[in-house]
């Protein structure tokens, strides 16, 4: 068995491949699948950039990788041999590496190394120990050069063996002349393959690997219209790239789900923050073709485009939808978070009373008759609309979004009402242990300030016990769940409603 068995399994299952269908000669060029584990409420890519530019480097925190693909042409060794292969990105994996010789399945990998000692000046200068070197070093407003033998380079101190003695110069502010590059160093990484292969010559082979330091986030923004019944929803992805390669002129691809991963429990770097402004209106350009695939969402960019090494970007993911319908809610849950007791809850000192205001929501359905239809990756919802007077957009609000099939219904809360107000209290309670039973009143109001009438649905979360009846209630009401029952009220302009209700639990 091969060192590498991975090698030699990518090899076989390209060999069997070919056999059942026409091989299906790749080109040369790279493709990029990015796949994000990032939380949009927190995760902002500039923070990132702004880390990198002040020399904090924490690939491995950033919340994604990708998997690089690339097919080049190569010189192979006839027989055993090694092969360089550069560009790779500087946090690969390296035992995720795959590689195929194209045109012939038999080559195979036995021995592979990871070279990342790359130039840098420190590195430079330690190669030159023992070696003559030249220091022009500044001594107040005259420059004094040292040439001699390089005895040590360390911690910004070098030591220089001349005729007249030895000499501890100081590296900073100072000009260093080397010789002849040495070898072993490298200015991009590398992995070095020892390679057995029959033919020899030039090959067409395929790399792929996975690597750190590279994500992707979705975003939307959603435009109200003045009547508060339809949208126009635009979409952006946003790639970060910290892997330590460029991907020019790459096939792009997104993945959007929960891939199940093993990884090493590493310090995470921070993150937070979102970015809030006017959204940019994009042109109507080919956005990312979206399709299933496993049990996840694939979408790839029909086009290529260049992915740098630190640096943001952002592509439309789709072209901006205009008019689609959208529903406004308005929301009192006095009781939000209150789950049905285990047990009958009969202390009669337990009340509710309390007041505030509605929270608001936008929903809308993700339906291709509402020119939508394609899954939306989880993201950050940014909902604007125009001010009349002057024609320009307003933020109202933002919301996170999950991973969102087609056909299913995305809830964007907005904020809370400014103009209503609800105000709850308990209006009786009795309780007979012996018949085990016991009631429990409540008076509901809704005041709206408003010159136009309000549409607000109140819940009511019955939490005392799992086995009740509701009786007098001067209103309609929906049962929502086993512990939940929903008013829907129509509030006049300036005016109120009340709802009244009693409800009766039996164990």
């Amino acid at each position: 068995m091969h060192v590498l068995s991975l090698f030699a399994i990518s090899a076989a299952l390209h060999a069997v491949a070919a056999n059942d269908a026409p091989p299906v000669q790749p080109l040369e060029g790279v493709a990029l699948t990015i796949y994000s584990s990032a939380d949009p409420a927190g995760f902002d890519p500039q923070r990132w950039i702004q880390q990198q530019r002040q020399g904090v480097e924490n690939p491995w925190g950033v919340p994604g990788y990708g998997v690089v693909k690339v097919v080049r042409r190569v010189e192979l060794p006839k027989g055993s041999g090694s092969l360089s292969f550069t560009d790779v990105a500087a946090w690969i994996d390296p035992t995720s590496v795959s590689f195929v010789d194209l045109d012939d399945p038999q080559t195979a990998v036995v021995e592979q190394s990871f070279q990342f000692d790359l130039v840098s000046p420190s590195k430079l200068t330690e190669r030159y120990l023992g070696r003559k070197i030249v220091v022009s070093s500044p001594v107040g407003d005259a420059i004094k050069v040292y040439e001699g033998v390089l005895l040590s380079a360390t911690q910004n101190q070098l030591v220089v063996q001349m005729e007249d003695g030895l000499h501890i110069v100081g590296a900073t502010g100072a000009q260093i002349t080397l010789g002849e590059l040495p070898g072993g160093l490298l200015t991009k990484p590398t992995l070095v393959w020892k390679i057995g292969n029959s033919s020899g010559g030039t090959h067409l082979i395929r790399a792929t690997y996975q690597t750190a330091g590279i994500t992707w986030r979705a975003d939307y923004n959603l435009v109200l219209n003045g009547p508060e019944n339809a949208a126009d929803l635009s979409a952006w992805v946003t790639i970060l790239n910290l892997s330590g390669a460029s991907y020019p002129l790459a096939d792009l691809k997104l993945v959007a789900g929960d891939v199940q991963r093993v990884e090493e429990q590493r310090p995470r770097g921070g993150s937070g923050g979102g970015i809030v402004g006017s959204p940019i209106r994009m042109a109507d350009s080919e956005g990312f073709e979206e399709k299933s695939f496993f049990e996840y969402h694939l979408y790839s960019l029909p086009r290529k485009t260049d992915v740098m090494q630190n640096s943001t970007q952002q592509i439309a993911l789709f072209p901006a939808v205009a008019g689609f319908h959208v529903q406004k809610e308005m929301l009192f849950d006095f009781t939000g978070g209150m789950g049905v007791a285990d047990t009958p809850m009969t202390a009669r000192e337990f009340e509710m009373n309390t007041q505030g205001n509605p929270s608001v929501f936008l929903q809308f359905v993700n339906k291709k008759e509402e020119r939508l239809g394609m899954p939306l990756p989880s993201g950050k919802v940014r909902v604007y609309k125009e001010d009349p007077a002057d024609g320009t957009l307003e933020f109202i609000g933002e919301d996170l979004i999950e991973h969102t099939p087609r056909n299913e219904t995305v809830r964007i809360k907005l904020g809370e009402a400014f103009d209503v107000v609800g105000e709850r209290k308990r209006m009786d309670f009795q309780i007979d242990t012996n018949a085990k039973r016991m009631s429990e009143s409540f008076r509901i109001e809704i005041r709206n300030q408003k010159a136009t009438a309000q549409s607000v649905r109140v819940l009511e979360r019955l939490f005392r016990w799992k086995n009740w009846k509701i009786e007098n209630a001067n209103a309609k009401f929906a049962k929502v769940d086993a512990g939940t029952i929903a008013f829907d009220a129509e509030v006049p302009p300036e005016g109120k409603k009340v709802i009244e209700y009693t409800v009766v639990y039996t164990w």
